[in-house]
Order: C-alpha cells, then sequence, then structure tokens
C-alpha cells in the first residue's frame, strides 16, 4: 500500500496499482526484446547443440542404424529428422557419422568425436537451427511478451495468471502457424537426400493439388504438443519467478533466479504434455519414411494416440520422457535466463 493525502487526509493506495504503472514506464520495444530473445536462441542452441549430438552416437553404438532410416533430434530448441546415409554411393552424399569407436560414456564420446572428427563436429545441425529455429524463436519470445503486456499481467498480483498463460498459448500457436510451412519443408530435406529443385517441385505438385493449405500438414500434431507446452511453462514461470522475487525482495530476477524457475517450470511442462510429443514424433517419422508429399496423413492425432495406448498402455504415451526432460529442463533455463537477462540489460542501460 502506498500513502497519498487528499484534502490533507492520508489515504491508502493498492500498491498493485501503482506498481503496474511502473511496469508500463519500463516496457521494453519489440525490438529490444527481440534483441533479448535471439540472444537467447543462438546462446542455448550454441550449447545444447553438442550435447544432442552426443547422445545420439551414443544410442546409434547401441543399435546402429541401417542406410536410410530416420531419427530424431532436438538441440533445445528444435528438432531434427535425419536420414542415416550410411551405405552411400560412392560420389553421393557423405554419411551423417561415422561409423565411431566405441564409447564408455558421455565424457569418452566428446573425446573421441573431437579427436577423430574435429572439434565442429560436436555442433552438427546447428546451420538450420541458426537459420530456421532462432528466428522463430525471436517471434514467439517477443510476441509473449508483447501480448501479456498488452494484456496488463502485473507480476505478484492474485488473479492474474490467467493472462500468461493466454500470451504463451496465443504466442506459441501464432508462431507455429507462421513457421509450419517452413518447418514441412525442413523436415522433408531431413528426412531424406532431396535436392533443392526437388524440393520446390514437392511443394509445386502439393500445392497444384491440394491448394495453399496443404503447406500446413503436420500443424495439428505441432500445437497440440506445443500449445498446452506454452500454457503450462509460462503458467509455472511467472508463479514461481514472482516467489523468488518475493523471497528476495527485488523487482527484477536475477540470471540464477530465472533459470531456476524456467528449470522448473519446463520441467513440469514436459511431462504434462510428454504424450503431444510421442504423437508428434509418430508423425514426423511417417513424413521421414514416404518419398513424396501425402495427400492425406495416414493417421490423425486421435487414431495414433488410440494406437499407442491400445499396444502399451500409458507407457506408450510417455515414451522417452527422462531423455526429453535431459533437453528440455535445461534449453528452457539457458533460453529464459538468457531471454531475462538481455531485457534486463537494456533495462539498465535506458531505452
Amino acid at each position: 500500500m502506498v500513502d497519498e493525502k487528499v484534502d490533507g487526509m492520508a489515504t491508502r493506495t493498492p500498491a498493485s496499482r501503482t506498481e503496474g504503472a511502473v511496469r508500463k514506464s519500463d516496457a521494453l520495444k519489440p525490438w529490444q526484446q527481440m534483441i533479448a530473445s535471439g540472444t537467447g536462441a543462438v546462446v542455448t542452441a550454441l550449447t545444447m547443440t553438442p550435447l544432442d549430438v552426443v547422445k545420439i552416437r551414443l544410442q546409434a553404438q547401441a543399435k546402429p542404424m541401417k542406410s536410410g532410416q530416420c531419427f530424431i533430434y532436438c538441440n533445445g530448441l528444435m528438432d531434427h529428422v535425419c536420414t542415416c546415409l550410411n551405405g552411400a554411393q560412392p560420389g553421393t552424399l557423405k554419411p551423417w557419422y561415422k561409423a565411431p569407436s566405441h564409447f564408455t560414456g558421455t565424457l569418452d564420446a566428446f573425446v573421441k568425436i573431437t579427436r577423430n572428427e574435429g572439434i565442429f563436429k560436436l555442433w552438427s545441425g546447428l546451420s538450420p537451427t541458426l537459420v530456421m529455429a532462432v528466428p522463430a524463436t525471436v517471434l514467439y519470445y517477443t510476441s509473449y511478451d508483447q501480448l501479456r503486456y498488452h494484456l496488463g499481467f502485473e507480476q505478484g498480483i492474485n488473479g492474474q495468471y490467467w493472462k500468461p498463460m493466454v500470451a504463451g498459448g496465443t504466442a506459441r500457436l501464432f508462431a507455429c502457424s507462421v513457421i509450419a510451412p517452413l518447418e514441412l519443408i525442413r523436415t522433408k530435406m531431413q528426412s531424406r537426400p532431396l535436392t533443392y529443385r526437388e524440393i520446390v517441385d514437392c511443394v509445386q505438385r502439393a500445392v497444384g493439388e491440394d491448394g495453399i493449405m496443404s503447406l500446413w500438414r503436420g500443424w495439428s500434431p505441432m500445437v497440440w504438443r506445443d500449445v498446452p507446452f506454452s500454457v503450462v511453462l509460462w503458467l509455472s514461470y511467472e508463479l514461481m519467478k514472482a516467489k523468488l522475487c518475493q523471497d528476495y525482495g527485488v523487482k527484477t530476477p536475477t540470471f540464477t533466479m530465472a533459470f531456476t524457475a524456467a528449470a522448473m517450470s519446463g520441467t513440469i511442462a514436459a511431462v504434462l504434455t510428454q504424450p503431444f510429443d510421442v504423437i508428434k514424433t509418430h508423425r514426423q517419422i511417417e513424413l521421414g519414411e514416404l518419398g513424396e508429399m501425402r495427400k492425406s496423413a495416414s493417421s490423425s492425432t486421435v487414431d495414433i494416440a488410440k494406437k499407442l495406448y491400445a499396444d502399451r498402455g500409458i507407457n506408450g504415451l510417455y515414451a522417452g520422457t527422462l531423455p526429453r526432460l535431459a533437453k528440455i529442463t535445461p534449453a528452457c533455463a539457458l533460453m529464459i535466463g538468457s531471454y531475462e537477462m538481455g531485457k534486463a540489460f537494456f533495462h539498465g542501460h535506458g531505452r
């Protein structure tokens, strides 16, 4: 509460009113939010990609892949669907990985990959991430902050937490809808060796047969996973961030506070939305196994969920939870922590 004097009498003004005014004056410009989120995305990609490359090598060692098989990995920002090209004919594309020496563990894999293939091999798959995922991340985070601001969200105010849920879900839906055609093209390019000419022909044929909306195939499972994840993530994060700021008596979270809140929130969101991630993976594998774009999906999202549950029960819908947590938790922590620090930089240096 804040004391005010009206006609010589002291009155009490709700603190939320004063705090809300301060927050509006502290609002960053969209381009500053874009720089902050872009920086966070680059930091996350650079940090997470080597960890995921090593994980894939260890998995491939346990069960070597045949030529033409697909695998899916994520470096914290983007899922990659790639085709194993071992056994390719001379003069064609190189294999995506060399037959590895035996790795005894994560550290051993880091050392042997660096020594035998060069240190830059640890960043395989970084280029498409920087080209496509970073702009998508910038769009997502900037949209979230702008929506949250225009909804009038005030940190720590009871009854306000539907606003980050709405802002997070809407921002993710918007970002998914914008990048869906690029996601489809990227998936096709990674699922099998295609030239750019073949990709263009494939897209033109699909648009000619089914119209422009054919470029949004795969949008549904992506939205089913990403929108609920975003809703849970931002709700949990804003609650935890407000609690930490209150406990330590600060208005803006430190990197450690943001990192901790984001890690916990990412873990909660990943566990609750794991079935949607499993379904999306199955849809991506279908795309990778087929040589051309299909006129319709072989099965719907609901059909895949029913089949997984019928075959393996609840375990089928939660397959791969631990590996996903191993990448989602640090990725969320790094991304949001870096984003908050970028915003704090602009706050501290004026606008």
